[in-house]
């Protein structure tokens, strides 16, 4: 049950990041828009437990990178701006 659960989430998360590349290539969101960063945070989280699963140790750091740049996307920035509107 847990080996078609974990394939379930890989599926998941290949539809998701499809779905926000097509919506950006659509021009219906920004890259920077936090809908496309929480799209690829939830695809990269989802492609993290696939690939550490499966044992493809690359493909789940290069997601768990992915995930920080997401993350960056979301708070990152907010948090840059507001520092910067302090000064």
């Amino acid at each position: 049950m847990l080996r078609y659960t974990i394939e379930i989430v890989g599926w998941v998360a290949a539809v998701l990041m499809l779905l926000a590349y097509l919506l950006l290539t659509m021009g219906k969101i920004t890259g920077r828009s936090n809908m496309y960063q929480w799209l690829n945070v939830l695809s990269g989280a989802g492609f993290i437990v696939n690939s550490g699963w499966n044992g493809a140790y690359p493909s789940a750091f290069i997601n768990i990178v992915w995930v920080a740049i997401g993350l960056y996307g979301v708070f990152g920035r907010s948090m840059a701006g507001s520092a910067s509107a302090a000064e």
